[in-house]
């Protein structure tokens, strides 16, 4: 079988999953996140580790916005048109072309919450939300029109999909929950709506690269095909069977990206693997819970995938 039907027969209700597909992502050097160079190697990694679909990293840059420091200053936000986009739907445009064939491919969209905390940074990012969140609604309100510019020419270049990470929720990350609520959701799921419905195979990925979460449940109704998030939640764990049956849909993950996949021997990295596996919903992909370290060797990865590959159900 090869890997577009394996990859959907996971999210097909009415089909048995016909093996274990897996997919770890790293970031590349900068040498390759853009241009000819970046469609080389992302093809290089993804026939190398023999993971089941590609997976574009996102790496334009943003400007920096330093003069963003008052509410009032929110309108120096830049409106990013399609041009700022171009480098990187080339990259989309190649790797479609090169490997849609042989698998589904994907793309990195970091929320609008994401990307204007990249751009003001986090601490007056946090400051400005809770100091006036009308004023915040109007910034994130337009960098959303923009992305959704952006995902709409990336879906025409013939995309399957995305993987869309969201913050925001984490427990440590707003001192009032309801700003969540009101000024990252609504914009999160403007997204998530277009691209659930323009594509066949999306990955929501709860992502708590800067802080863990407490509750997963806030994020239930996201749109995806498929759920991704750490296991390790504030005092506690929670099983992939059990996020998969919150969500009601695959789950996507079963190891630490700082964990053994990234330091361990062939050894370690066979019974982490075989432990994950055992501990999976029916509907499942192997992979970490975000992106792993860019020194983790690329043997392991390719390991952890063929140990899914040899499987059986």
């Amino acid at each position: 079988m090869n890997k577009r039907d394996l990859l959907f027969s996971v999210i097909d209700p009415q089909a048995r999953p016909a093996g274990i597909p897996a997919a770890f992502f790293l970031h590349f050097d900068p040498a390759y996140h853009l241009g000819q160079p970046a469609v080389d190697k992302h093809l290089e990694y993804f026939r190398y580790t023999g993971m089941d679909f590609v997976k574009i990293q996102f790496e334009l840059p943003f400007p920096r916005q330093a003069a963003i420091q008052t509410p009032a200053d929110w309108n120096k936000l830049p409106f990013f048109t399609l041009d700022h986009y171009a480098p990187m739907l080339q990259v989309v445009e190649g790797l479609v072309n090169a490997a849609k064939r042989e698998a589904p491919v994907l793309l990195t969209l970091y929320s609008p919450y994401m990307l204007i905390n990249n751009m003001v940074g986090e601490a007056t990012a946090s400051r400005l939300i809770q100091e006036d969140p009308d004023a915040y609604r109007g910034a994130i309100g337009r960098m959303t029109e923009s992305l959704l510019g952006f995902v709409r020419a990336a879906i025409q270049a013939g995309l399957d999909g995305f993987y869309h990470s969201t913050q925001g929720g984490e427990a440590s990350r707003l001192p009032d929950p309801t700003l969540f609520e009101t000024c990252i959701r609504p914009y999160d799921l403007a997204i998530m709506g277009e691209i659930n419905r323009a594509c066949p195979f999306n990955i929501l990925h709860v992502c708590d690269y800067h802080a863990p979460y407490d509750d997963l449940t806030k994020f239930r109704d996201y749109p995806g095909h498929v759920v991704n998030s750490s296991l390790d939640l504030v005092g506690k764990e929670v099983t992939a069977r059990e996020v998969a049956r919150l969500f009601g849909r695959p789950f996507m993950g079963g190891l630490e990206r700082l964990g053994i996949i990234s330091t361990g021997t062939p050894e370690q990295i066979r019974a982490a693997v075989q432990a994950a596996l055992a501990a999976a919903p029916e509907r499942y992909i192997l992979g970490a819970d975000c992106t792993v370290p860019p020194h983790t060797s690329w043997d392991n990865l390719r390991l952890a995938i063929q140990i899914a590959h040899e499987t059986q159900r």
